[in-house]
């Protein structure tokens, strides 16, 4: 959980964060998050996030940092994790003492104590069942901008009720960590925006509400558990007396939308029309401001959280990172300069050569293995080193580029 807080020139003046593992040692998490057995099924406990709240706070308080001082807070959470309020929690929430830490309030607030989240992948036949509700895969993408994917927070719901229609059956809201974090400053349930809640598969894109037909696949009376969705920078109000109280916020210290992650990165880059951001990681993401999507089989859209009535496009590649890191060990002796210095040495377009580099299976396209190709379209078994390079280099970004057309990305000329 990281905190950061800046002057109104944007100038940070204070920064700082907790670590899940190291400082909250009693959750026993790995990572943050527990891997079950199955290895599919992958949640965080509630209360640690709430517990790291409390620590973040008290850490300022301790610093010495103005609270009274704040005029306005938001935040971001991991996309697809998914919080279950019991019945009668908004009421622990709104009335919660600042006397206690918010942990020791709201510890028997949650239906489900673990959240399932963004890492799980055990929900294959909620999504197959929701894809076939609602007239195919592509349908689904057409009207929530994706396909059905596991992580996504209607098919985890999906699962929540038929193997527990109890615990379903006891919560009254279901926030997005997102609109959790939210929930917690402003002292009562905070909406989904439309950016976050755009990654749920319940969502349509075009019109921003629920759609029913997707609600109604996965779980009944899903729509009031979820309220109703709002633009990511609406103002939802001011922040709870428990903070005033507590820490010494001003009482008119406003609440704007939390949203999630992809979309903050989207809005924290800058973006705007016709601009693309590449996050080079150990998976590769591309996301773009973009007016006039397609959604397809593969790639996400998503509400632009800076601007409601456009879209942002979203496409994840595993082969990133690790796989560039492969290449400099083989051809470039572990060196980045070696590495460098080969590309500089080739010419763009590889004097046709091409490469296709997945060491493990990609997402987008679905395909693994190494394929290479020469100027004359024959598969050849390998390159020399600085074609190999330039092959990994360019296969790459081609593939980017090819997939964001396909979402609706025009190359501006």
């Amino acid at each position: 959980l990281k905190v950061i807080a800046v002057d109104e020139r944007l100038r940070v003046i204070y920064e700082d964060n907790v670590h899940f593992d190291k400082d909250l040692p009693e959750f026993k998490t790995q990572g943050g998050v527990y891997i079950h057995s199955d290895r599919l099924t992958v949640t965080s406990p509630v209360l640690m996030w709430v517990k790291a709240l409390d620590m973040i706070l008290e850490k300022m308080k301790s610093s010495g940092f103005n609270f009274s001082q704040v005029r306005a807070l938001s935040g971001a959470g991991q996309q697809h994790g998914s919080v279950y309020w019991k019945k009668g929690s908004i009421q622990i929430l709104k009335n919660a003492s600042s006397e206690l830490p918010l942990h020791q309030s709201l510890k028997g607030c949650f239906s489900v104590s673990n959240s399932p989240i963004w890492m799980d992948s055990s929900t294959a036949s909620q999504c197959s069942a929701l894809e076939e509700a609602v007239g195919g895969a592509q349908h689904l993408a057409s009207i929530t901008g994706s396909r059905a994917y596991e992580r996504f927070t209607g098919n985890q719901i999906a699962k929540i009720y038929s193997q527990n229609p109890e615990v379903y059956k006891q919560t009254e809201r279901i926030s997005l960590v997102s609109s959790f974090a939210a929930s917690l400053f402003l002292g009562t349930y905070a909406p989904i925006d439309y950016s976050d809640g755009s990654g749920m598969n319940l969502l349509q894109i075009w019109e921003k509400v629920w759609s029913k037909s997707c609600l109604d696949a996965c779980a009944p009376g899903l729509e009031e558990r979820l309220g109703c969705p709002v633009p990511s920078h609406s103002v939802l109000g001011t922040i709870s007396p428990y903070y005033s109280q507590r820490y010494g916020f001003s009482p008119d210290c406003k609440i704007v939308a939390f949203t999630g992650d992809n979309p903050a990165s989207l809005a924290g880059m800058r973006l705007q029309e016709g601009d693309i951001a590449i996050s080079l990681g150990t998976s590769d993401t591309l996301f773009l401001w973009i007016q006039e999507p397609t959604p397809a089989l593969e790639g996400h859209i998503l509400c632009n959280p800076v601007d409601s009535q456009t879209y942002m496009a979203l496409l994840c590649f595993k082969n990133g990172s690790l796989m560039r890191e492969r290449i400099r060990d083989d051809c470039a002796s572990g060196s980045w300069d070696e590495f460098s210095k080969a590309l500089s040495s080739t010419v763009a377009g590889n004097n046709g050569n091409l490469g296709f580099y997945f060491d493990v299976m990609e997402i987008t396209p679905e395909a693994v293995g190494i394929h290479r190709f020469n100027r004359d379209n024959q598969k050849v078994p390998g390159f020399p080193k600085e074609v190999e390079i330039r092959a990994l280099i360019e296969g790459q970004f081609m593939a980017k580029r090819i997939h964001a057309e396909k979402l609706g990305y025009k190359v501006c000329k």
